[in-house]
């Protein structure tokens, strides 16, 4: 008989046909033991169990450890999901989701998020954005943006108001007039509910064809804007009257960019602004027109007239006689809450006509540019803060103006913090030093100065100025409770001396309280100032801008 070691399994890893057998035999024994037995007595046992019975078992314990695994995967994935469900944006409530949303997408300026990027992050927001009907209620059609996204912005929005872009400023491309018809087409079913309209297109006939099917009441239209880009090379066109049925009556912003509309009164009143842009010859609205139109706009609040010249222009004996230049007629309308005006390239006896009918006691900003002698509407502007002007920013670009009425309006308007002259040539060294003047002080206000092209003035004037400006010594004013006895340590004995000190405060004359430092100032394409006087700007000023101008065959420009 021969000895040799014997492996056998345990009952529990044993087949069940052989369960009873081995229970038996190996009782109480562990999984791998080394025993010496007889081969002869034992050979039943191997024939028993084959190997196909063993990789059964294999295959059983491997089934149920994988069955385990997938439940530990399920529990896993229940448990992220669970410990994310706590977390605070999980908890918002949607009406309070879909706010951050409309403030994420319509009220974040610059930094704007899209739609499409809020509905990647996970299906609850994706649910939320498309019940949202206000981000989706601005609808843009151009080149880039399809009729199949305006329609579907469409449909989401619901019954939201809409602000409709239609953007076609590329040049004279086949297929334009076709798009913004189709483009019209479907937004005419939904112009009871537009707020805001902006058009932009090549040419007249274009912007006709889509304003034909403007003929439907718009009872929540705020915002008009219509721009037609190449006006001068088109051909004369009739004017389109009584758009929309006459019935805006919640309009109150109008912009026309040589868009011919017969100057609807019924259209341009009731408005707080009013922009007209690129109108010349026959296409200008007359002067009564335009002193009609503002009559019917008490409450406007923005002017702007640029590139707008009249054919026949104003002839009138009291603007254009040197005599009786300065002589301001019955204002005949007051237009209590403009504060902002601004004339640009537009015929200079037209907006003459306009200022000597106009009283403006609120009026902000005031911008002339490009229109030639600017003396008489610096005259009305003297006139009209006799009484009342809080003008805080003043811009004359490439006009003449007296110096002399420039040196009265100055003073007139103390609030005056933005002083702006462009390519003035009139401005000489004496309007520069009355900045410096302090009995009493010309525009204490003032902390922006820009000087651009302005050449007739001489260094020594503009650092007058700037030291004139530079505050005073704190150490020069009277201090108190400098003595030791002032320094007390109770906290009621140090508030009676505070009083005390109010009270001797109250009493005492304190220096006379100066202008405000200049913050900026610009001396572009001032030849005069030399980077000397630069680097001593900066010295005084925050914000200092001095960028030459540059030539053609400048060898800065290749650096």
């Amino acid at each position: 008989m021969s000895s040799t070691p014997l492996y056998m399994p345990t009952s529990d890893y044993m087949p069940s046909i052989h369960r009873k057998h081995s229970a038996r035999s190996f009782d109480h024994r562990p999984l791998m033991k080394t025993c010496i037995v007889d081969d002869s007595r034992y050979q039943p046992i191997y024939s028993a169990i084959s190997i196909s019975d063993l990789r059964d078992a294999i295959h059983s314990i491997d089934s149920q450890v994988a069955t385990l695994l997938r439940k530990r995967h399920e529990l896993d994935a229940r448990l992220e999901r669970a410990v994310r469900s706590q977390s605070p944006v999980h908890r918002l409530p949607s009406e309070l989701l879909s706010s951050i949303f409309v403030t994420a997408v319509l009220g974040a300026g610059e930094n704007f998020v899209m739609v499409s990027t809020l509905m990647l992050v996970c299906h609850h927001w994706a649910e939320i954005a498309l019940s949202t009907p206000l981000l989706w209620a601005k609808i843009t059609i151009s080149q880039h943006h399809s009729l199949e996204r305006a329609k579907l912005r469409l449909e989401r929005s619901k019954s939201f108001p809409l602000d409709v872009v239609i953007d076609f400023r590329l040049d004279y491309t086949i297929g334009i007039t076709e798009q913004v018809i189709h483009a019209m087409d479907l937004l005419r079913p939904a112009i009871w509910r537009i707020k805001s309209l902006r058009i932009c297109v090549p040419n007249r006939q274009q912007a006709h064809a889509v304003l034909l099917r403007c003929q439907e009441d718009a009872p929540l239209l705020e915002s008009l804007t219509i721009s037609i880009q190449h006006s001068i090379q088109d051909e004369r066109t009739a004017s389109l009257l009584h758009l929309f049925k006459g019935q805006t009556p919640r309009l109150q912003s109008c912009s026309f960019m040589s868009f011919h509309f017969g100057w609807d009164i019924n259209l341009l009143s009731r408005l707080h602004i009013l922009r007209l842009d690129g109108y010349f010859n026959n296409f200008a609205p007359s002067p009564s027109t335009l002193v009609s139109i503002l009559s019917q706009c008490p409450e406007l609040e923005e002017l702007s007239l640029r590139n707008i010249s009249y054919a026949d222009a104003v002839q009138c004996p009291v603007l254009t006689d040197d005599a009786g230049m300065f002589l301001t007629p019955h204002k005949s309308i007051h237009l209590l809450r403009l504060v902002k005006a601004s004339f640009s390239y537009a015929d200079i006896s037209l907006i003459r006509h306009v200022m000597s009918q106009i009283a403006f006691p609120n009026l902000e900003s005031l911008e002339l540019c490009y229109l030639g002698n600017v003396t008489p509407l610096l005259n009305f502007v003297y006139n009209q803060a006799l009484t009342r002007l809080p003008l805080r920013h003043l811009r004359i670009e490439s006009c003449l103006f007296s110096e002399l009425m420039f040196l009265k309006v100055l003073p007139r308007v103390p609030s005056l913090s933005t002083l702006e002259l462009v390519d003035a040539e009139d401005v000489s060294s004496n309007v520069i030093r009355a900045l410096s003047s302090p009995q009493p002080w010309i525009c204490p206000r003032l902390v922006s100065l820009t000087l651009d092209g302005c050449t007739s003035f001489d260094w020594e004037s503009l650092r007058t100025v700037i030291e004139s400006r530079l505050p005073p010594n704190p150490n020069a004013y009277p201090r108190f409770h400098t003595s030791p006895a002032a320094i007390v340590s109770s906290a009621s004995a140090s508030a009676a001396a505070l009083a005390r000190s109010k009270v001797f405060a109250s009493r005492t004359c304190h220096p006379t309280v100066g202008p405000q430092r200049l913050r900026a100032v610009d001396v572009t394409r001032c030849n005069q100032i030399s980077r000397e006087m630069i680097q001593w700007l900066r010295m005084y000023v925050a914000d200092v801008k001095c960028e030459p101008a540059r030539a053609v065959w400048d060898d800065s420009l290749f650096a």
